[in-house]
């Protein structure tokens, strides 16, 4: 498989063509340095196979650049030796690193940054309208991102990664809508293209190893620009070694697409591979999605699928079935707002633990279900003996419940997962016996009921709940109120949204309807996972001195 065959950027020989891609994590130190947690957050993915590391964005400078909370800076020599750790800690695995740079501009964090954000034309960025930069505020972020640069060089990183999509600064002088100059800076193509190629240039003037794009395939926005254009930026621009294909603007779906969007789907609209080396992200998530993306480009980008599982290279290459699917849910991985970088499927993310000491003995779990299986799996890894019991005639519980077609056929790769792994461990696998002896019982604490006959007004953020009103709307005109969908990324929301509408059900606002009031604390994947776990850890503590 091509994947898995050496390649290069530029000079610099890459051990396979499978990419880490550059994901916000909101992991670093508040002032953008770094510190162990996302050291160890990226060595887990170096350990597990994966070629080339890119970084989160990196901001450039300590004015108005930066676009999260917590995010990686380089704005600063006094960064270097923190961020030094992090190639010295990827290179012992024979990967490679990449830093990625960004300036947000329009899309800055207000009220995070010491200065207020600006743009090149004061235009309306879902809601605030940053100042227009003049020339004084242009030269300033070329020379920022030539600074950083060194930063990235003194840092011994081993490559450059500027990022142009996802509506940053970049891309904002790019986009015909965003820049509404008339000067050098824009008012044609050409124009559009003088900032972007003087940091590209910028950049280079520093640094003597690889040194791309990330680029906007094209915007998802109803006036964005199309994948022709896309393909004209990149064959357009000089001096780079290789383009990163991404999509999206504003309008999701963007490049996490959740399940509602085919998988791949950025590849589609990839008209022709252009003469520069390309490799491209978008819903990658398992070794079919690998393939299809290495048919056509030199090098493919996974996100998501990093974040399920480290190991994703490793497993890709050795046992793919082992590999612990991305069920492309965007919940953990997108609520990035207040809190760091998580993954439904994968309870670690964001705390990478070193595997504790092994034991010996044996442990009984009741239940099936996630939680139960998770449990199982977490105890059999620490060396117990384990047998479980379900009740029913096969594992899944709840999973085995889903309703919504597309959130099943995702989910469907997780079951698929389990009874994979199930078959490799030393679990012994007991179903349809209702045990009730002693053992770490593993069931849901909140056991959903169905609503009642005769509602017709409903209003909840539990995902179950969702599930039952497209069951509903089958069979009875029903009404929801929209803040059902606060639990739900904007991607999953439109998607969900269209689905929904299709069925018959009917989104209503709150305030005009007296809503039943459903349950909301949220029992989903991420939080049964972390329970079996957890089960588990607090019968080994108790019992530790007898299992050694």
């Amino acid at each position: 498989m091509k994947a898995f065959e050496s390649g290069f950027i530029g000079n610099l020989e890459i051990k396979n063509r499978i990419v880490m891609a550059p994901m916000i994590s909101n992991l670093a130190n508040p002032d953008g340095s770094a510190n162990e947690t996302i050291t160890r957050y990226l060595e887990e993915r170096a350990k597990g196979g994966t070629g080339l590391i890119i970084t989160e964005y990196t901001y450039v400078d300590n004015r108005n650049s930066r676009g999260s909370r917590n995010e990686l800076g380089a704005y600063s020599q006094i960064l270097t030796p923190k961020l030094r750790r992090i190639p010295e800690a990827i290179h012992p695995y024979g990967a490679r690193v990449f830093m990625q740079l960004v300036h947000a501009g329009g899309k800055a964090l207000s009220g995070q940054n010491p200065e207020e954000p600006m743009a090149p034309s004061a235009v309306d960025y879902l809601g605030k309208v940053p100042r227009e930069m003049n020339e004084e505020d242009i030269e300033g972020v070329i020379r920022s991102f030539e600074n950083a640069a060194r930063i990235v060089k003194s840092s011994k990183f081993d490559g450059i990664e500027i990022h142009g999509a996802h509506g940053y600064l970049i891309h904002q002088f790019l986009s015909p809508t965003l820049n509404l100059r008339q000067d050098r800076y824009g008012g044609t193509f050409e124009k559009r293209l003088t900032f972007p190629q003087a940091i590209i240039d910028a950049v280079r003037s520093v640094t003597d190893f690889p040194v791309g794009i990330r680029l906007s395939l094209y915007e998802d926005d109803p006036n964005g620009w199309n994948e022709d254009y896309g393909l004209k930026v990149i064959d357009s621009l000089k001096n780079l070694d290789y383009v990163h294909f991404s999509a999206g603007n504003f309008s999701p779906p963007g490049s996490s697409a959740s399940f509602y969007s085919p998988e791949t789907h950025i590849l589609p609209r990839l008209k022709r591979k252009p003469s520069i080396t390309t490799m491209l992200v978008g819903s990658v998530v398992d070794r079919e999605g690998v393939e299809r993306v290495m048919s056509v480009c030199d090098f493919v980008s996974v996100g998501r699928g990093h974040l399920a599982d480290p190991y994703f290279t490793f497993k890709l290459e050795r046992d793919p079935g082992l590999l612990r699917p991305c069920i492309r849910c965007n919940q953990g991985c997108r609520d990035l707002t207040p809190g760091e970088v998580r993954c439904t499927v994968n309870i670690n993310v964001g705390h990478e633990e070193r595997q504790g000491h092994k034991l010996k003995g044996e442990v009984i779990i009741k239940g099936g279900g996630v939680q139960g299986l998770e449990a199982a799996l977490y105890a059999s890894k620490r060396g117990l003996s384990v047998t479980l019991y379900e009740k029913e005639d096969r594992i899944g519980g709840q999973l085995n419940k889903i309703y919504d077609p597309y959130k099943k056929m995702a989910f469907s790769a997780l079951l698929k997962y389990y009874e994979h792994a199930l078959r490799l461990t030393n679990i012994t696998l007991v179903l349809e016996t209702n045990y009730n002896g002693r053992g770490i019982e593993c069931l849901p604490p909140v056991i959903y009921q169905e609503p009642p006959e005769g509602g017709e007004l409903f209003e909840s953020n539990v995902y179950a709940n969702h599930d039952w009103f497209i069951r509903m709307a089958g069979q009875k005109k029903i009404k929801v109120g929209r803040e059902s969908l606060n639990s739900l990324d904007r991607g999953r929301k439109m998607g969900y949204v269209k689905l929904a509408e299709e069925k018959g059900v009917e989104f209503v606002d709150g305030g005009n309807y007296d809503f039943r009031l459903m349950v909301n604390d949220q029992y989903d994947v991420m939080k049964a996972i972390s329970l079996g776990v957890t089960k588990v850890k607090q019968f080994i503590a108790e019992r530790e001195n007898e299992f050694i």
